[in-house]
């Protein structure tokens, strides 16, 4: 069978859904990716034997209706060209109108993997109420073909029933997001200390990186040889933290900004912790990914976070916003150095035994044989 798969970047293909596209293409299926076509290193990384790449146009993070209907435009005359026996889609974008093309296409089988929530169910603005309104009546109309759902944790499955975007009879997964591939990401001994603490992310607001910071500024003055660390890529559009504010940062001591990269394991193997205090997650992969190496995370105590870290025994859980919170969490790692090891080797066991991407590959397959594909 043809298989379209949607996303909204090559990269997060590359990073994140190899593992189900090798499965797809095990299965003897012709698999076509629709991403847009600003990142031509992905795209070569992306366009393996049996991929084949096809472009759209999309702005990832911008509210402007004429290009978001030019999107749903080039989609819907894109599956009618390629006529997909099944579409999988991911990201809010790629979900709201893929699904929509998809309906005017007349795509028998149609699968949606809700990754996040994002922005627009922050709502702690009125222009994000506003937002918040328009993306629930979006995903209303979009989901309501649908043939499965994915999500990847169970607060985002009940704000989508609360907002009634759910069918009382539509069928959904919960998935340890997209999982880790734990062979890729094998254990790394820890470096020498003092500790190094590494937040992987975006350069977004809801990552948590103010709090990051704050929290940093608190424990430098305390253990001024602990190191604070940022990598990940600049974000354009709602919600973003500009490489100024961060520059800024960087420049008063708080933390080091270390860009983006293609391959974060050389930056996990040099930390010992992980941090991520951001305000809401599908499922955070870099945090999967570090358990994997046989790092502990210090991380928010809300949606998607909490589906991955236990307290106290491979990390710490602590207030959303909370900067003072997190320092005192990410201080127990600094007193208490020999709870590293140990938190980490925990944190080694759940990835392998819960969060492995063999495993949620096959449970999503499962999903898809049982609505009548053939894996």
């Amino acid at each position: 069978m043809k298989i379209v798969v949607l996303g909204n970047q090559a990269r997060d293909f590359v990073n994140f859904w190899t593992v189900l596209l090798r499965r797809f293409l095990e299965g003897g299926h012709e698999v076509v990716c629709c991403v847009p076509g600003d990142d031509a290193q992905a795209n070569a990384v992306l366009a393996r034997p049996g991929v084949r790449l096809v472009h759209y146009r999309l702005d990832r993070k911008g509210l402007n209706p004429l290009r978001d209907t030019q999107t749903l435009l080039d989609l819907t005359r894109l599956l009618k060209a390629e006529a997909p026996d099944l579409l999988f889609t991911s990201t809010i974008k790629p979900v709201i109108y893929g699904c929509l093309a998809a309906r005017l296409a007349r795509i028998p089988r149609v699968y949606a993997a809700i990754t996040g929530l994002g922005y627009a169910f922050e709502a702690d603005t009125f222009f994000k109420k506003c937002v918040n309104l328009l993306g629930v009546g979006l995903y209303r109309l979009a989901l309501r073909k649908a043939e499965g759902i994915f999500f990847q944790n169970q607060d985002d499955m009940d704000v989508f029933r609360q907002h009634g975007i759910l069918a009382p009879d539509m069928r959904v997964l919960l998935t340890r997001g997209v999982g880790v591939d734990t062979t890729r990401f094998a254990p790394a001994h820890l470096p020498p200390l003092p500790p190094v603490f590494l937040l992987v992310g975006r350069l977004l607001e809801a990552k948590g990186l103010a709090e990051y910071a704050a929290a940093a500024r608190m424990l430098k003055a305390s253990c001024p040889q602990a190191r604070f660390q940022v990598l990940g890529p600049p974000e354009q559009g709602l919600g973003r933290v500009s490489l100024d504010i961060v520059r800024g940062w960087e420049a008063q001591g708080d933390i080091e900004y270390l860009g983006r990269t293609d391959d974060v394991r050389p930056y996990l193997a040099a930390a010992h912790v992980l941090v991520l205090p951001s305000w809401r997650e599908g499922t955070p992969t870099s945090i999967m990914e570090g358990m994997s190496m046989g790092r502990p995370a210090v991380v928010t105590d809300t949606a998607g976070c909490r589906e991955v870290v236990r307290e106290g025994v491979n990390g710490y859980l602590v207030p959303v916003r909370d900067s003072r919170a997190l320092a005192a969490a990410m201080e127990n790692f600094i007193r208490e150095p020999e709870s590293i090891a140990r938190m980490g080797a925990a944190g080694r066991e759940i990835a392998v035994m819960e969060c492995d991407a063999e495993h949620v590959a096959a449970q999503m397959l499962r999903v898809m044989k049982i609505y009548g594909v053939t894996p």
